[in-house]
């Protein structure tokens, strides 16, 4: 039950967000998920931790290769340098995810956390 009331809210949230709210929204949910593998490594058994990881950096992957989707589409309207830096960046994310699939290291996913958390910060209406 509190599953499908968990969908419920996110479908609500993600229907009345804009689109730079709907994409820190989904930073800070890739960020926070990350931190709870990394905040939790030490109280998880290995298959539970290695699941979890798996599930967490895979989400937060998608998440990036729609980014990659969107800022090589030929309408985005961001300037070209921006592009490519933010192109740079996330093949910099792809990079270490599969190092930190490869040679897990809960250190490892700070980098991704912290990203997530100021790329989020700068979506933000101020």
């Amino acid at each position: 039950m509190a599953n499908s009331m968990l969908k419920t809210y996110q479908t609500v949230e993600n229907a009345t967000l804009s689109g730079r709210e709907l994409e820190a929204s989904v930073l800070r949910r890739a960020a926070m998920r990350m931190a709870a593998v990394r905040d939790n490594w030490e109280r998880w058994d290995a298959a539970e931790r290695d699941a979890q990881l798996d599930e967490a950096l895979r989400y937060n992957q998608r998440l990036w290769t729609l980014f990659q989707s969107e800022l090589s589409d030929a309408d985005n309207p961001l300037p070209n340098e921006i592009k490519r830096n933010l192109l740079a960046l996330s093949a910099f994310i792809d990079k270490r995810t599969f190092e930190v699939l490869s040679y897990p290291d809960p250190r490892k996913l700070d980098i991704l956390i912290e990203i997530n958390r100021n790329i989020a910060a700068g979506l933000q209406p101020h």
